[in-house]
């Protein structure tokens, strides 16, 4: 009976010493996804997109809101000599149209914005696939995430895969014909 535990407990050891030497031929490296986003071809393109748009809605407001306060002067000198029922009701024409063009710019922003996040939220999964599928093309066990949000602290700047990562992503979205690119605008 000892013979057969001692046997088991070798056995068991062997077992535990092969695992043990599987983890220390792990490869692993990390990201730091703010750099990756921030160098990044693709995601300066999203984020130029949107401030040219951004930029573009502003530009429209700001004459809608130059027009409006014309239209505010006016009513402020036209207000004495027309007397006050005139005056509370083209008063109350203007808040109405000042509320509208508040909310038609706030709109404007929440589309914007919301139309970024999706096409940012698609960009990032398409990121995550592309390092999944490097991790195992290259035989990592682990690639980790680093930057603002992540929980790595600290990593050895030799594991550091990140220029790499953005170089290959880089390449593959300028070899991504013109026409897919348009039609993602």
């Amino acid at each position: 009976m000892k013979k057969v535990v001692v046997i088991l407990a070798f056995g068991l050891l062997a077992l535990a010493c092969s695992k043990t030497a599987e983890v220390k031929e792990a490869k692993y490296a990390y990201i730091d996804t703010a750099k990756l986003m921030e160098e990044y071809e693709e995601a300066k393109d999203i984020e130029a997109k949107y401030k040219s748009k951004s930029e573009e809605a502003g530009r429209k407001f700001e004459v809608a809101e130059q027009n409006f306060k014309a239209d505010a002067e006016n009513f402020e000198r036209s207000a004495r000599a027309n007397g006050e029922a005139w005056a509370q009701q083209k008063g109350a024409e203007l808040q109405r149209r000042q509320q509208e063009l508040q909310y038609s710019a706030q709109a404007v922003a929440q589309q914007l914005q919301q139309q970024m996040g999706t096409e940012m939220d698609s960009l990032v999964k398409n990121v995550k696939s592309f390092i999944k599928d490097y991790g195992k093309k290259n035989g990592y066990k682990y690639i980790f995430g680093t930057g603002e949000t992540a929980t790595i602290l600290y990593g050895d700047e030799k594991e550091d895969i990140t220029k790499e990562i953005v170089k290959l992503l880089n390449e593959k979205y300028k070899a991504t014909p013109a026409k897919e690119t348009a039609e993602k605008k």
